[in-house]
């Protein structure tokens, strides 16, 4: 959670689950990589940028 770690904790788990928090991969998205910025800045928890996004796929998938 947000409030039992640090900007810099944040940043070091979004770069571990990632693998490459530059985006500088063959293959990656930096879109990925942005997208858990607000995590980093304290602003949303993990959990309600993934649900944001699976809710966004989930729309785009059903058109």
């Amino acid at each position: 959670m947000i409030k039992d770690t640090t900007k810099e904790e944040r940043a070091k788990i979004v770069e571990e689950s990632i693998g490459n928090i530059a985006g500088a991969c063959d293959g990656c998205s930096v879109g990925i990589v942005e997208m858990y910025q607000d995590y980093i800045d304290g602003k949303k928890e993990l959990r309600e940028i993934n649900m944001e996004f699976r809710a966004g796929y989930i729309s785009e998938i059903r058109r």
